[in-house]
């Protein structure tokens, strides 16, 4: 399995309509993200493997598409190329 590492840097700040910011203070960059986002965050966060947070994310979204998998796997491609998880080599 992949080995990643959330960036320690990475500060989420969640805003009162449960969207929520992901702040690097050292490059600057800002992403937004939605509520499906912030949990998916939260996930990483707490080292949760990657191919499990889809189900997680169903159990908490029950309008959760069933493209879950796809745009999880999207969403933490995209926070990598930012910065915001790095890969570990084993």
């Amino acid at each position: 399995p992949e080995k990643w590492k959330v960036n320690p840097e990475i500060v989420l700040r969640e805003e009162s309509d449960d969207w929520a910011l992901l702040f690097d203070p050292s490059s600057g960059q800002v992403v937004g993200v939605n509520p499906v986002g912030a949990l998916i965050w939260k996930f990483l966060v707490e080292n949760t493997p990657l191919n499990e947070i889809p189900a997680k994310v169903k159990a908490e979204f029950a309008d959760a598409p069933e493209s879950v998998d796809d745009e999880v796997r999207a969403f933490f491609d995209n926070l990598i190329e930012r910065g915001f998880i790095g890969i570990v080599n084993s």
